[in-house]
């Protein structure tokens, strides 16, 4: 079996000759941007024996331009960037540059924040602040964010041939919002974004994020149209068979800590290799078989990882 076929059987909760696996960080320095970051991605995904792969969006975090705000009502004077400005044209040009290479023979996803992300950018502070002072107006400013996201998310797909998004959801946190908050003041944009790419792909990953190290409220994703759901496991206190439980019988993915102290950064051969039997073992005996699942971590994992280390999680796969 290849590893797009794999990866396709997985999420369709079809029978696989091994569970597939997935591992990836952020790009910094010089590596974030140009032709350094599309070789960056290559040398890492030729050389990991991984799966798949999530092409990165690093360098494109912060909005695409100073919006301007300084007073809750001035959320509703933005404007969308449009797929023509170099915020939306030069993460195309990336993901085209990288599938030419990785998508004939793997499944490759690009990385898209939700419009709530980009929008902390700008300041979280001010944000929360005015989220408080004028929902209705940041939600306006929102929702244009997320005409330039959902149109981001499309053109990965449609133009650079990227299988789907891996799409990251942040801001969940239990002391941030309530869950009728949340569902009114962030879903909204967030469905925007995935109702387009799922109108284009049928293959869409959730990313749950625990960037902070506070447990979410994971309840407000639960029922997110997706393929398959990535969470951390580790911050989440959900297990993978648990969380496909909770998620709706969906494809999981996950297993290990991200973190360095977790066993994949600093333990050893033997200590990987048991890890990784123990965690697809775990799941088969909650769930039964070995159907809907892939290998991976809470989040990014440290870039100075050693790439040796993921082929041991491969190797005991």
């Amino acid at each position: 079996m290849d590893k797009k076929t794999r990866l396709i059987s997985a999420f369709d909760q079809k029978p696989v000759d091994r569970v597939p696996v997935g591992f990836w960080f952020h790009f910094t320095g010089e590596n974030m941007y140009g032709e350094k970051c599309i070789q960056s991605h290559l040398d890492y995904y030729l050389n990991s024996k991984v799966d798949y792969a999530k092409i990165m969006c690093d360098g494109y975090f912060r909005p695409p331009m100073d919006y301007g705000v300084k007073n809750a009502s001035d959320w509703t004077k933005i404007k969308p960037v449009g797929k023509n400005s170099p915020y939306i044209a030069e993460q195309l040009e990336r993901a085209m540059r990288v599938n030419e290479v990785l998508a004939p023979d793997r499944c490759t996803f690009y990385n898209i924040f939700a419009p709530f992300s980009v929008i902390r950018w700008c300041g979280e502070d001010m944000v929360m602040a005015h989220l408080k002072e004028n929902p209705k107006a940041v939600m306006e400013g929102m929702k244009i964010i997320a005409e330039d996201v959902a149109e981001l998310a499309r053109l990965v797909i449609e133009k650079a041939g990227c299988t789907g998004i891996y799409f990251c959801v942040q801001g969940g946190e239990k002391d941030r919002f309530t869950f009728d908050e949340y569902r009114e003041l962030i879903t909204p944009s967030e469905m925007h974004v995935l109702n387009i790419a799922n109108s284009v792909s049928d293959y869409n990953m959730l990313h749950c994020c625990g960037w902070a190290g506070d447990p979410n409220r994971l309840e407000v994703w639960q029922n997110y149209p997706v393929k398959a759901v990535n969470w951390a496991v580790f911050i989440e206190n959900m297990s993978l068979s648990e969380g496909k439980q909770f998620f709706g019988g969906k494809t999981v993915v996950g297993g290990f800590d991200n973190r360095p102290h977790g066993v994949l950064y600093s333990g050893t051969h033997d200590e990987v290799t048991t890890f990784t039997k123990n965690v697809v073992a775990d799941y088969v005996n909650a769930v039964g078989d070995n159907k809907g699942l892939v290998i991976g971590a809470d989040c990014t994992i440290p870039a100075d990882v050693d790439f040796k280390r993921l082929v041991w999680v491969v190797d005991a796969l």
